[in-house]
């Protein structure tokens, strides 16, 4: 008996992204909400990869205001083209703007847990 195995491409890939816009000592901080993320997201793709670039469907999946942190969905053909996208973003309304990529999964459960993260907590002592 011949075992074949088939390997599985998967349909989608979870990104786990942070935003990160530079603030002059006398300059207001930026407050990003998720319209004005996906705008964001569209401009990166538009200016790297044309107006077919903006056109692959990026689905926010969260976002968080607060810490500026977002999990994305992106199909496994356009992953590529938003991933480098995003990281050659440089700019936002004239301020420096970067886009650090956390994680990267086929699965959105494993980025649940960030593993370099975890820490281990001591065993209390006791004499």
């Amino acid at each position: 008996m011949e075992r074949l195995t088939l390997p599985q491409k998967a349909q989608f890939f979870y990104l786990k992204l942070k935003i990160d816009i530079s603030k002059e000592v006398d300059e207001r901080p930026v407050e990003i909400d998720i319209v004005t993320f996906k705008s964001i997201l569209i401009q990166a793709l538009d200016s790297l990869h044309g107006k077919v670039g903006s056109a692959i469907g990026v689905d926010i999946i969260k976002f968080e205001a607060s810490s500026m942190e977002a999990i994305l969905r992106v199909k496994e053909s356009g992953l590529v083209k938003l991933w480098s996208a995003l990281t050659l973003l440089s700019y936002y309304k004239d301020r420096r703007c970067a886009i650090y990529v956390i994680q990267v999964s086929p699965y959105l459960l494993s980025l649940a847990a960030d593993s370099r993260q975890w820490k281990i907590k001591e065993k209390e002592v006791t004499t």
